[in-house]
């Protein structure tokens, strides 16, 4: 059957951007008959974080937190069946490790995409309108794609703190470590901004390097301590259909209020990490003999203040929070493993009246993943931790959202969606 040109073809659904989320969503709906989807992506093919690449980094979900695994075990996209294709599954299994590469991770989802008929990379979309209900969805090479439902899957971006906004020189946000981590190196001195398992990671490498280099090493951060990841199993009993239930249903500032509360047990380090860290400063001052080792840990230190000198170095400075004292650091090399936030793409600025926010500006994010008047015409992968709590970026989560997005989109279900799990009660 010859496929219809675009400006005449209705799809389903258009799903727009293609990170893990939507490249499940992709997955689960290849085979269903009943839903004719596209996903479009700006990048040339799939990349996921690959700034982050340190040898050794993986995943702090295990691999059946893969594409499609939770929904349909049985799926063809799944960690495993790629896994057999690769010749790597026995490998895998005596590993005795099931927390997958990051390299890894990314890899299997580039091998998932290239089976895909759905995917359409190198696809900038511009603008989004509507009209006689349908989504028109425009890209920079003129193309029209009209969907009934948008899937959007855009993702975050890297945060910058308000104080190194507009600041000059070379410095970097984690995101691009792998690429410019020779230059970093470079540098006499070096400053990490940020706390999180990105931070410790990287701090982790560039102090096992120290030596060869002989840079001051200093990592920085407003935490008061160096949090671990809190991985206990009745904690991850928050990441169930249950949790998403009750903390749906709390008052919207009680929400935003647990949502801080709630960072560290998504955004902490791994024990492990903290544990190595901790070794490995034993381990240099001990060789080091008299000298000391150039490098600090402060906390309780937010960034107040960022200055870029035009020699080639920066002043930052900070203020103590339970001090109350400030104080100044110059570096020559400047960090931030600050994070990512949500910003509604500039391309929905057409139907921003068909979408839902919240007294915080930002998207109502409906039990269902909508986020549209309707209440089905429009859902959003990831950016709602402020309505779905720590589920919103759990890639073991992932799964479960798009079965549900699936069953909004076919008016029944196709992947069996799980209502509760959890051994305990959330709410009385």
């Amino acid at each position: 059957m010859t496929a219809l040109p675009e400006a005449s073809r209705t799809y389903d659904f258009v799903g727009i951007g293609l990170g893990p989320f939507n490249l499940g969503l992709a997955c689960l709906t290849e085979p269903i008959a009943a839903l004719d989807g596209v996903f479009l992506d700006s990048k040339p093919d799939f990349e996921w974080h690959a700034g982050m690449f340190l040898d050794g980094a993986h995943l702090q979900t295990p691999f059946m937190s893969d594409l499609v695994t939770l929904a349909d075990p049985t799926s063809p996209y799944s960690f495993l069946n790629y896994l057999k294709e690769k010749g790597r599954l026995y490998s895998f299994y005596i590993r005795e490790n099931f927390y997958p590469l990051r390299v890894e991770y990314d890899d299997y989802c580039r091998w998932a995409a290239s089976r895909l008929s759905s995917v359409r990379f190198g696809t900038t979309v511009t603008e989004v309108t509507y009209e006689d209900g349908l989504y028109l969805v425009r890209t920079r090479a003129g193309e029209t794609f009209r969907g009934r439902h948008l899937v959007l899957g855009t993702g975050t971006v890297p945060f910058v703190p308000q104080a190194c906004r507009d600041l000059g020189g070379d410095f970097l946000h984690n995101s691009q470590y792998m690429h410019r981590k020779a230059e970093l190196q470079a540098k006499k001195s070096i400053t990490i901004v940020g706390s999180g398992q990105s931070a410790a990671e990287i701090y982790h490498e560039l102090l096992s390097e120290i030596d060869s280099y002989g840079y001051q090493l200093n990592w920085v951060t407003r935490s008061p301590r160096f949090f671990p990841l809190e991985y206990t199993k009745l904690t991850l009993e928050m990441t169930s259909p249950d949790y998403i239930d009750y903390f749906r249903a709390l008052p919207e500032e009680t929400r935003y209020r647990l949502e801080k509360q709630q960072k560290g047990l998504f955004k902490g380090i791994n024990s492990d990490l903290i544990d190595s860290i901790f070794d490995l400063l034993y381990q240099k001052h001990v060789t080091s003999g008299d000298r000391p080792v150039p490098t600090r840990l402060l906390t309780n230190s937010s960034l107040t203040s960022a200055r870029y000198d035009e020699n080639g170095g920066y002043t930052l400075g900070f203020r103590q929070d339970e001090q109350g004292k400030d104080f100044e650091i110059g570096t020559e090399g400047l960090l931030l493993a600050t994070g990512y936030h949500y910003e509604p793409p500039a391309f929905l600025d057409p139907v921003r009246d068909r979408l839902l926010f919240d007294g915080h500006g930002r998207f109502d994010v409906a039990r269902n993943y909508a986020v549209d008047v309707t209440g089905r015409g429009v859902f959003l992968q990831n950016a709602g931790v402020h309505t779905h709590s720590i589920t919103s970026p759990d890639l073991g989560m992932g799964a479960y959202r798009n079965a549900y997005i699936i069953r909004e989109l076919l008016g029944t279900e196709y992947y069996p969606v799980e209502k509760s799990i959890a051994f305990q009660e959330f709410a009385v």
